[in-house]
């Protein structure tokens, strides 16, 4: 069988490049620019009649300035340029899948925009999608296509535990109510006891913090979420968590979004180490001592592998650590603080 081709958009070059190397496959030849006029300017500079292509692409503002609504249509054209080229199949990878959390209506008049990115990808001619850690899992059900949805625990437990984060020296906190189910797997995975803060959010992007229920006290606290956006979440629970009792208070989520001014939230907030993974491209992270960007460009490589040779993707998980297991143990009881 041939070995995949690999194409990347401007949003997010250098995980693709990784992800191509450790496939040990060449970034497909391609011209991804922009005409005088600011259009998008697609050029697919090699033969893929017959093929199986994937095109990796984060649906997120571009270190070279690009916004958001850049990689989108970068992403559409590549797949539109490769159909048109006779590529076999066509595999969007988004290690970030923008527009997640706009999944419903919250108010009249308003679009379901995580639905409407769906539709256009499937339109344009995608047969499958790989993200990771989607904001709401049931977005996967916008799909009339095959969707995985790639986990990022992996990688951030593996680095919890050699920083020896774990066991009942630590408590997972799950900053909101929604993300129970993730901060649950995180503990049973780290063998800790979990928490949750409950928050009022009165406007968008702003919260504040009701209650806490867990115990925090005398541990290190890792809050764990799929993305930090303005960070303001972060800071008011880092507070709140510090005022329980705990010793430290780290985070990690899957993607670093880092909109607006929340490197510096962040950096003069109570959190001792912010630690991410490179969906979304962060170029200045040397410059910022208490943030951490993992690679997960191996589990991305393992799963265009997997697909490429038609084997199982959720085998690289494991049935234990499912994210749509409900049968799955709880952590440890934690006491109401």
């Amino acid at each position: 069988m041939s070995s995949p081709l690999v194409f990347s958009g401007n949003s997010n070059r250098p995980l693709a490049e990784e992800i191509a190397k450790r496939l040990k496959v060449g970034l497909g030849k391609a011209l991804v620019t922009k005409f005088k006029n600011e259009e998008t300017r697609i050029e697919i500079q090699e033969n893929v009649r017959g093929s199986e292509a994937f095109v990796v692409q984060s649906i997120c503002k571009a270190a070279n300035g690009n916004g958001v609504n850049d990689a989108v249509m970068e992403l559409l054209l590549m797949i539109d340029a490769l159909r048109r080229a006779s590529a076999s199949r066509i595999t969007a990878v988004i290690p970030y899948y923008g527009y997640a959390k706009q999944d419903k209506k919250t108010k009249g008049r308003e679009p379901i925009s995580a639905k409407v990115m769906a539709n256009i990808l499937k339109v344009t001619g995608a047969k499958r999608i790989v993200t990771m850690d989607l904001h709401a899992a049931q977005i996967q059900g916008f799909f009339d296509i095959p969707v995985d949805n790639l986990m990022a625990m992996p990688t951030l437990c593996n680095y919890l535990k050699k920083e020896g984060l774990c066991d009942d020296n630590i408590v997972v906190v799950s900053p909101d109510a929604g993300g129970v189910h993730r901060a649950e797997l995180f503990a049973k995975r780290l063998n800790s006891t979990l928490a949750i803060v409950f928050k009022r959010r009165p406007e968008p992007d702003v919260n504040e913090v009701a209650e806490i229920v867990g115990d925090v006290d005398g541990r290190a606290a890792i809050i764990v979420d799929d993305m930090i956006s303005t960070g303001g979440t972060l800071d008011k629970a880092a507070q709140a968590i510090r005022q329980r009792g705990a010793t430290r208070v780290l985070t990690v989520a899957t993607h670093g979004i880092f909109a607006g001014e929340a490197v510096d939230v962040l950096e003069s907030s109570a959190i001792e180490r912010v630690v991410v993974t490179n969906t979304v491209p962060f170029t200045n992270v040397s410059l910022h001592p208490k943030f951490v960007q993992l690679s997960i460009a191996q589990t991305f490589a393992d799963a265009i592998s997997r697909i490429t040779t038609n084997r199982s993707v959720s085998e690289l998980f494991g049935e234990d650590i499912s994210p749509f297991d409900i049968s799955a143990p709880v952590p440890k009881p934690a006491a109401v603080g």
